[in-house]
């Protein structure tokens, strides 16, 4: 289920010295296309491409809805998950994280909710498991009955960021990692502001820090209804978006994956105010008439 692209990728390739590579990996990581670009010298540049699959792998066992054995589909089954790795333990923080900056729009238990309209079930049962401050978040974490997690509005700019930070450790100073949301070493990279119903409307310009995009009416959980209730991208308490598609740069992927989920549902104002308190370097929104803002 990919979100509609607000960021699509331009050529932005600086020469590359003698003995040197400028080498792509492309894939697929939890449910997005992925494309890995490194610049650096041709044996290391190789070795850490052949690097990514196993290391995405190893994200999709932790947060994947659709891997029975993951650690995030473990604790929507049981309810429970005793000893949470690091990986889970970072993430359900900057998840709380991006819970308060957002005023509870960014919530992981809507998961029963998605699944009710996903599966044309009763929403309203549904919406009363809905409740991040319910989640038992210490050693253990523990949902209550019903509940059950999503990260699907985080996991991928989680994986971005791990990605860059792999690269980093390795010494790379010029990559660019898109997994969904996208995050860079180095740059400038370009990257061409398209929306998705207005077409092209500039250019963005990335020399480190991330990016990432959320497009509430690029799945429809129930085609043809006109409830305002039936996009991917839900509020815990109901409201519709006021955003077509909306882009938050900030020095982390993470940050930036879950804050534009959430900020589809504030206006401008308060977009003004999350761009403060959270310390976002940009955010750029599209109306549904195609007229841009950008704060």
């Amino acid at each position: 289920m990919r979100r509609r692209r607000f960021l699509a990728l331009a050529a932005a390739f600086a020469c590359t010295p003698r003995g040197a590579r400028a080498g792509t990996w492309q894939g697929r990581a939890l449910g997005a296309e992925v494309s890995v670009t490194l610049h650096g010298p041709r044996a290391e540049v190789d070795a850490a491409l052949a690097e990514v699959p196993a290391l995405l792998d190893r994200i999709e066992r932790t947060f994947s809805l659709y891997d029975p054995n993951s650690e995030l589909s473990r604790l929507n089954r049981t309810g429970r998950l005793p000893s949470p790795s690091p990986w889970m333990r970072a993430l359900v923080a900057e998840a709380d994280a991006a819970h308060r900056l957002t005023g509870g729009l960014f919530d992981p238990t809507v998961q029963p909710l998605w699944r009710a309209l996903a599966e044309r079930g009763d929403a309203a049962a549904a919406r009363r498991h809905v409740g991040w401050q319910r989640v038992r978040r210490a050693d253990c974490i523990r949902l209550e009955a019903g509940q059950a997690l999503t990260f699907n509005g985080i996991a991928q700019g989680f994986a971005t960021d791990t990605v860059r930070d792999r690269l980093a450790e390795r010494g790379f100073t010029r990559a660019l990692i898109d997994i969904g949301e996208q995050a860079a070493l180095g740059g400038p990279w370009r990257l061409g502001l398209v929306d998705p119903d207005g077409g092209p409307l500039g250019q963005r310009t990335l020399h480190g820090g991330a990016i990432a995009t959320s497009s509430p009416g690029a799945l429809r959980l129930r085609p043809g209804d006109r409830d305002g209730d039936d996009g991917h991208i839900l509020a815990p308490d109901g409201r519709a978006p006021l955003w077509s598609t909306l882009s938050v740069e900030a020095s982390r992927a993470t940050r930036a994956d879950a804050l534009s989920t959430a900020a589809v549902f504030l206006d401008r104002a308060a977009l003004a105010r999350l761009r403060t308190r959270a310390r976002l370097a940009r955010i750029t929104a599209v109306d549904a008439a195609g007229d841009l803002s950008t704060l």
